[in-house]
């Protein structure tokens, strides 16, 4: 390969499913480039990342961490990722800011599908990317049918850049199919290069061939040198992957064992000479290269003894410490090595670092002197797919709660809290079961806070399916004025969606006017627990005749009336439980979509049919009618059948008359809650 001269800073994410091991990957990367003086351990738990309490006791990152190092010259900041799926809001930021992507992923084809997801999101961004295969120090681990896996995935062809080298069914190293030099892995240690052995040249040869006509195909010049039988000099070969890895037409694919620093050197130099600098990244995202200092937040943390910090990408100029964007006075200048944090006093276009203390500004926005930058848009947070009911565990602490929780979300915009109005609870939202409870541990490792949670109450309502006509008079004699109050109502159902109508037709001035408004709010009163024990929907009530008396009518008499007519006529008027239906889009590789449907119909779900996902190659959008009840941990068992790939997006699309079986418990679990 040829020698390169030293680059601007350029930062990678590291992006993988949970157990690729991309956080030993993170730590070789850092032990390799001199950042540390040896390889922290997950299970050891002294790993420069994932040095949060819940990170520790998961034995699992759960959140990004920033490391920024020197590889030959060169500035690198590696941003390794959460492989949960439900911490990938953390991922796509990395992604915005990052010039390249390395996806780790296991062996195998069920379990290289895994990745498939971030494939997309990447092809999505225009991010280039490259594979590592991990874990190939397994008995049976195979680089051919985890590529033919992930092929079908994605648009852009996966370019194969060594073959292993085998021994007694265990790889034990490489050969490079560029330079066709074969190296023998050494356990922590520099490769070693060795002879080619000659068990391996009938497959070297095929797969070179095989690289050199994908890489043709993107390039005349060397397509014509293949028709002429013309070996291409190695130099060009290199500088065809370079050139269409930056532009992101193709994806190359190294392997190694991260755990025993086996391919890691290899994948580094590839990322040195072939990765693009930041201004590849500026045309990307639509940044003109030239004007005033810009940056751009793409996570806030919030630390006890830290304060605030905004990591950020610098794309143009120049920040130093004191200088105002948006308003805020940055507050200090570091280059992070995990939870370490190395001041600065000034940082460059292309670097990541953290900004101290900018209150106000949020993730994804973009810091300059002016507050504006034009060009670059975020995609949108993701939107949440499950939910917990949460209160604190002492009532004194729930304003306490909410401040902790403004935080956190700060932290994580693909969280929500807030009350649901339908059944008063409040609801933490986020994107699985696991996420809400490293928020729940947080509150209680930060802040102190028990709290306590349950799965969300369904929000039922009820309706009826007949009419009455009903009295109802309010008497009460207890010494000076009474109470009197007299009113005739008839109750009629509305067409589903209609809500709630009052209206009244008296005459005469058998009620008064000034207390008409009193009956109507005596009958809304009653609304929010119907016969059943539900907030009442798509009825009307007519106010038609009534009495009143000179001294003992009151607004509280005519309002008891009119509570006391709905709580009698009500319940003659065969009172329906109603359950909300929702409108849900499931996103699944397409070997998973009869799984989805059968999924779907389990619950008790109205399939409208599926069609190919637009934009994501070998990928379907199922789209069906699904119950409320049936959607709250729909995303678990989604996720177990489809390799974690799979998610939905839901909105409310109506109430539907709910009986049987189920309908009946439901009302008596109801009864007996009150």
């Amino acid at each position: 390969m040829v020698s390169k001269a030293p680059s601007a800073p350029r930062c990678a994410a590291i992006v993988g499913s949970y157990l690729s091991g991309k956080t030993t990957l993170f730590e070789s990367i850092l032990h390799t480039c001199g950042a540390t003086n040896r390889r922290g351990s997950v299970s050891d738990g002294n790993t420069v990342g994932d040095s949060s309490p819940e990170a520790r006791a998961r034995e699992m990152s759960v959140e990004m961490n920033v490391a920024t190092v020197d590889y030959l010259g060169d500035e690198w900041t590696f941003i390794d990722c959460p492989g949960s799926v439900e911490l990938q809001q953390d991922t796509i930021g990395a992604m915005m800011v990052a010039d390249a992507a390395i996806v780790v992923c296991e062996p195998g084809q069920e379990r290289a599908l895994a990745v498939t997801r971030l494939m997309k999101e990447l092809d999505a961004l225009g991010v280039p990317y490259l594979i590592y295969i991990n874990k190939m120090d397994l008995p049976e681990a195979h680089v051919k049918n985890t590529l033919e896996a992930l092929q079908g995935m994605t648009e852009r062809p996966l370019i194969l850049r060594e073959v292993p080298i085998r021994e007694d069914n265990l790889v034990t190293g490489f050969i490079d199919l560029v330079s066709e030099r074969a190296y023998q892995w050494e356990d922590g240690a520099p490769s070693k290069l060795i002879e080619v052995p000659d068990s391996a040249n009938g497959r070297t040869e095929e797969e070179r061939t095989q690289m050199l006509e994908s890489l043709a195909d993107l390039n005349d010049d060397l397509l014509e040198q293949l028709l002429e039988d013309v070996i291409p000099e190695t130099d060009e070969v290199y500088q065809n992957l370079t050139k269409d890895l930056q532009e992101s037409a193709i994806v190359p694919v190294f392997f190694g064992s991260a755990e025993h620093e086996n391919g890691v050197v290899r994948l580094l130099k590839a990322l040195r000479h072939e990765t693009p600098e930041y201004t590849v990244s500026l045309d990307r995202l639509g940044v003109d290269a030239d004007g005033e200092a810009v940056a751009q937040v793409f996570k806030t943390q919030n630390g006890a003894q830290s304060g605030k910090l905004s990591l950020a990408r610098i794309w143009r100029g120049e920040f130093t410490d004191g200088l105002r964007v948006n308003g805020t006075r940055v507050s200090g200048i570091f280059k992070m090595l995990g939870a370490q944090q190395n001041k600065e006093s000034k940082a460059a276009a292309g670097q990541v670092v953290a900004l101290g203390r900018l209150d106000g500004v949020q993730t994804s926005d973009t810091l300059s002197e002016s507050g504006k930058l034009e060009g670059s848009e975020w995609p949108p947070f993701l939107t949440p797919v499950y939910a917990l009911a949460i209160h604190a565990g002492r009532r004194d602490d729930e304003v306490k709660m909410a401040t902790a929780m403004n935080k956190i979300i700060e932290e994580d915009p693909s969280l929500s809290y807030g009350p649901n109005v339908d059944t008063g609870e409040h609801l933490l939202r986020g994107q699985g079961e696991t996420h809400l409870r490293i928020v729940l541990d947080r509150l209680k490792n930060r802040n102190k806070l028990e709290v306590e949670s349950q799965i969300p109450q369904v929000a039922y309502k009820e309706s009826i399916r007949d009419k009455v006509s009903q009295h109802a008079r309010h008497k009460k004699q207890s010494g000076g004025h009474g109470q009197f109050g007299d009113v005739h109502v008839d109750i009629k159902p509305l067409p589903r969606g209609s809500g709630f109508q009052f209206t009244d037709s008296v005459k005469g001035g058998v009620v008064p006017k000034n207390y008409i408004p009193a009956v109507e709010h005596g009958v809304k009163e009653y609304l929010a627990r119907g016969p059943l024990g539900f907030p009442v929907v798509d009825i009307s009530v007519e106010l038609t005749d009534g009495q009143h008396h000179a001294v003992d009518s009151s607004d509280q008499a005519f309002r008891t009336a009119g509570s006391l007519a709905m709580r009698e006529g009500m319940p003659k008027c065969k009172p329906v439980l109603l359950e909300p239906i929702f409108q849900v889009n499931v996103s699944a590789p397409q070997e998973f979509t009869s799984k989805v449907q059968r999924l779907i119909s389990g619950r008790r779900g109205q399939i409208l049919g599926f069609e190919p996902k637009l934009g994501w190659k070998g990928w379907d959008e199922v789209s069906a009618h699904l119950p409320e009840s049936e959607t709250l941990d729909l995303i678990n068992e989604l996720r177990s059948l489809t390799q974690g790939t799979a998610s939905f997006a839901w909105e409310f699309d109506r109430l539907q008359e709910f009986t049987g079986k189920e309908a009946d418990q439901v009302i008596a679990a109801r009864g007996a809650a009150a």
